[in-house]
């Protein structure tokens, strides 16, 4: 959907509304067009500003999923006041996304954590649905078991492809995996590193060190993609926020190959 003037927003009417956490809801928005997982839309409330969200879930031509978390001006209006039914203002969509052909043949491993799960999610889906999916490989990491998104789609996922669900910390009794992201990478059962593909995405600190065990286990620079998607601001590369040296993380991301934004890390 484009407009004249590229900064005019359009309207989207709320079709469901997902509550994972009390501070994390998906929004799922009417949208007819293309998209891709790891592109995003700045949602737009008048007298409140914009606030650019990661792509978490595709309906072709019906709806997008916009997972939202409740921190700031415009995502606090956005849970006081919109419901069901009601309509919201939107941009996009904006960077280049992921090409998910890239990673359905061979062995491929996801690193994800937290709300980092949102623009890989469209990417699990789809690789839980090839023909290969066993050497598919996805570590998902959330800061506690009440912290959890996606739950129906972690039980689908855990059934479908080699899935590690992992938190920071739990109380006790817990009984799944406990443990940082980069604990599980070590342990992967890959039958060839090299030829391997990995996606990253997740807080910096968690990226950084989650694509050094992936190197020190053998993966190929150019065969690791991550996403710079934290510092999306206007989506049109004017307001210079998400410039990282030459690149605007807008335009030319936010998924970049690691053997291009290997300088671009926090």
């Amino acid at each position: 959907m484009s407009n004249a003037n590229p900064y005019v927003p359009f309207a989207s009417k709320v079709l469901a509304i997902v509550e994972h956490t009390e501070r994390e809801h998906t929004f799922v928005m009417a949208y007819e067009g293309d998209v891709k997982p790891g592109q995003f839309f700045e949602v737009s409330i008048p007298k409140y500003g914009e606030a650019p969200i990661s792509v978490s879930g595709i309906c072709p031509d019906v709806s997008v999923d916009l997972t939202i978390r409740n921190v700031g001006r415009v995502t606090g209006e956005l849970f006081a006041s919109f419901a069901v039914g009601d309509t919201v203002l939107l941009r996009g969509p904006y960077g280049n996304g992921f090409d998910v052909s890239l990673y359905e043949d061979g062995e491929c491993v996801v690193v994800a954590g937290g709300t980092g799960v949102s623009p890989v999610r469209g990417v699990i889906d789809a690789l839980s649905h090839t023909a290969d999916a066993k050497d598919k490989h996805v570590i998902v990491g959330f800061r506690s078991p009440g912290d959890m998104l996606f739950r129906d789609d972690l039980v689908r996922w855990a059934d479908a492809l080699d899935l590690i669900l992992t938190v920071d910390g739990a109380p006790e009794g817990y009984e799944g995996n406990i443990g940082l992201v980069t604990k599980y990478i070590p342990d992967l059962p890959l039958r060839d590193p090299a030829t391997a593909t990995a996606v990253v995405v997740g807080p910096p600190a968690m990226m950084r060190f989650s694509v050094m065990g992936l190197l020190q286990k053998g993966f190929a620079e150019e065969n690791i993609w991550v996403s710079q998607e934290r510092r999306m601001c206007c989506g049109l590369g004017k307001c210079g926020h998400c410039r990282i040296g030459e690149k605007y993380v807008c335009l030319d991301g936010p998924v970049f190959n690691y053997s291009v934004s290997k300088d671009m890390l926090d």
